[in-house]
C-alpha cells in the first residue's frame, strides 16, 4: 500500500528520535516556559472557553464555524498546558555556573572558528529552549556533545552528513544566572 500516510519503518533500537533527551534547562528558559504556561492558563484558556460558550449559545453547532474553530483551538491550548505542566516537573533547572568556567559545559556561550576562518557564535542550552535564529543548540546535538569538556584553542571535529567539519574554540563565556 502506497500513499502519503505511509511512513518509513525505523528500527526503534537505532532510531535517533528514541534516544533519551536530557532534562536540563537554564533558569531563564524555565522562567520563559512558566510564563507561557501562566499566559495559557490565565488568559488564553478562559478567553477561548468564553468564545466557545458564546458560539454554542447561538444554536446549531454543526454549521457554526466559530464554535468549531474555537473548540479546536481550546483543545490545542489544553494539550499545550498539559504538556508544559508535565515537562516543567521533569526538568532540572541549572541555577549556577560550572566550577571550571575555562571549559565548555551546559549554558556556555562558545565562539568557534571553522576551517575557512568564519566565526560561529553558539550557546549550549536544553532541548526545550533551542533557537536557530539565536544559534542556541541543544546539549543533545552532535556539535554540543563534541564541545562538552573542551577548553580554549581545542580542535573539535563534528561528523555531519556533508562530511567532517573541524572547528577551533576561540572563546568561552558564561553569564551569571541573574544577569
Amino acid at each position: 500500500m502506497k500513499g502519503r500516510n505511509m511512513t518509513r519503518w525505523r528500527d526503534p533500537a537505532k532510531d535517533p528520535r528514541q534516544e533519551p533527551k536530557s532534562n536540563l534547562i537554564t533558569a531563564e528558559g524555565a522562567a520563559r516556559l512558566r510564563a507561557i504556561l501562566d499566559h495559557l492558563s490565565r488568559v488564553k484558556r478562559p478567553d477561548l472557553s468564553a468564545k466557545v460558550g458564546e458560539a454554542a449559545a447561538l444554536g446549531d453547532r454543526s454549521e457554526n464555524a466559530d464554535y468549531t474553530y474555537n473548540k479546536k483551538e481550546l483543545n490545542r491550548v489544553i494539550a499545550r498546558i498539559r504538556y508544559l505542566t508535565k515537562r516543567l516537573d521533569e526538568l532540572q533547572v541549572v541555577h549556577r555556573l560550572p566550577a571550571n568556567t575555562e571549559k565548555v559545559y551546559f549554558g556556555a556561550f562558545v565562539t568557534l572558528e571553522d576551517e575557512e576562518g568564519e566565526e560561529i557564535h553558539i550557546r549550549i542550552v536544553g532541548h526545550d529552549e533551542t533557537d536557530t535564529a539565536k544559534r542556541w543548540i541543544s546539549i543533545d546535538a552532535p556539535l554540543a556533545k563534541a564541545l562538552l569538556g573542551k577548553s580554549l584553542d581545542d580542535d573539535v571535529t563534528v561528523k555531519a552528513p556533508a562530511g567532517d567539519t573541524t572547528y577551533v574554540i576561540t572563546d568561552i563565556a558564561y553569564r551569571a544566572p541573574n544577569s
